[in-house]
């Protein structure tokens, strides 16, 4: 449907930078009252791509230069927009220029600003998922001792009374390394569903969360 009421529109469409990052939108928003965890209305949400989830093909460099281009049509069918990259790729700006440049592409395009949430993770994805939380270890299949917190820190990747690893990507396929776990995005949906959305400290993190709860408030249908 296009135009008309926009409480005929669905209710917000998501653009990430690749496959992982779908995964874990999938697995944050599909978990079993995600929407308690996130402190927000329920909302319709169709986690296949596509939908209201899409990926562009130039990942963050294309989600930088070509968000408003591809969420273009989107503005007849969906209410928000969640536009989500990293921050650390090849040329990448500071992030106050990423969110800026995007955001001023999307007003250019028609959108409301207030309707419009940038999300760039420093200084990637994995920075939310990693949790001092048994069920990271058990995500990413290790099982031995001492502790993965424990190990990282011997090993130099998370520093002691640090809330995550100094580089989360590179800490994450050490893991799989000592695991021999294949890197996919099957395993970033799992560690999304299985997290603690509560205690994800991550500013981006939190960005979306309060995104979600002013534009889907409780008590309120949306």
């Amino acid at each position: 449907m296009t135009g008309g009421n926009p409480k005929a529109k669905r209710a917000c469409a998501i653009l990430v930078a690749d496959n992982n990052m779908a995964a874990a939108f999938r697995g944050y928003l599909t978990r079993d009252q995600w929407h308690r965890s996130l402190g927000c209305a329920r909302f319709e949400f169709d986690p296949a791509l596509g939908g209201d989830l899409l990926v562009a093909e130039r990942r963050d460099p294309g989600v930088f230069t070509e968000a408003h281009a591809l969420l273009d049509s989107y503005r007849d069918t969906h209410r928000h927009a969640i536009i989500a990259l990293d921050c650390e790729w090849c040329g990448a700006p500071p992030k106050a220029e990423i969110v800026e440049r995007i955001m001023a592409n999307m007003v250019a395009k028609g959108w409301a600003a207030g309707d419009v949430q940038v999300i760039a993770i420093e200084p990637e994805l994995e920075n939310w998922i990693w949790q001092d939380n048994p069920n990271v270890a058990a995500a990413l299949r290790y099982k031995s001792e001492p502790p993965l917190r424990q190990l990282l820190e011997q090993n130099q990747h998370w520093p002691a009374g640090q809330a995550k690893p100094t580089r989360p990507k590179e800490t994450t396929e050490w893991v799989l390394r000592q695991t021999r776990t294949p890197r996919s995005s099957a395993l970033y949906e799992a560690l999304a569903s299985r997290v603690s959305i509560k205690n994800c400290t991550d500013e981006a993190f939190q960005e979306l969360r309060t995104a979600l709860q002013t534009w889907f408030p409780n008590g309120v249908a949306a």
